[in-house]
């Protein structure tokens, strides 16, 4: 497991993965935390999978993560077409892509949804992290949402206001096909963002929390 120290780390780059079972998860959950890490570090890898999308929503997906990565020193987007809402349903075959992806990528720090998200496919995304990577420093994210599963983060990254700006405008620039959903505003946005920063008593007010299950100091 890593020890969650990058300012320590070695000349290579650092390899983060980002998972996410929708095309704008990765994004709400730690978009914030991505900004802040690229704009601290310039070795970092990063491999963003998206677990369904249909043909919008991919091409969303894909503009918005290469906003959102501009500069990694690397990084790869792999969008994937698993059906929406139904993971649970079709869990052998997602449980072989993270076999794939396992071989394909060793990760130091992984963003993932929290195991307690009332969404179907997003507790089968943790699961299958947890159960794929085993010795690894995992991070996971929240999705507000109408089920209202938020919970009690133990893990927070403060941000300024210029990164949760440019999170949220990104957000609502690239996910055009959202801007019909209750729920998908800057407000909403925002509104966690400040109430985490609250939580943490954050010097600029805002942070995105986390649930950590295992961290070695």
């Amino acid at each position: 497991m890593l020890k969650f120290a990058f300012q320590n780390a070695q000349k290579g780059a650092r390899r983060v993965l980002c998972l996410g079972a929708h095309s704008d998860d990765i994004e709400i959950g730690c978009g914030g935390a991505l900004l802040k890490l690229l704009q601290q570090y310039d070795n970092l890898s990063i491999y963003w999978v998206v677990f369904s999308a249909t043909p919008e929503r991919t091409r969303e997906a894909r503009a918005s993560a290469e906003a959102f990565l501009a500069g990694a020193q690397e990084k790869q987007i792999v969008i994937k077409d698993f059906r929406d809402g139904y993971f649970p349903y079709t869990g052998g075959e997602i449980k072989e892509y993270f076999e794939v992806l396992k071989e394909s990528f060793e990760p130091d720090l992984i963003f993932t949804h929290t195991r307690n998200d009332l969404h179907q496919d997003h507790r089968v995304i943790s699961d299958l992290t947890w159960n794929t990577f085993r010795d690894h420093l995992i991070l996971e994210y929240e999705i507000p949402k109408y089920d209202g599963d938020l919970g009690h983060p133990n893990l927070f990254v403060q941000l300024d206001k210029a990164t949760c700006t440019r999170k949220v405008e990104n957000l609502i620039r690239y996910f055009g096909t959202q801007a019909n959903k209750h729920w998908f505003t800057d407000e909403t946005f925002l509104a966690l963002l400040r109430l985490r920063g609250i939580e943490s008593k954050a010097p600029d007010q805002y942070a995105e929390g986390f649930y950590c299950r295992k961290i070695i100091f």
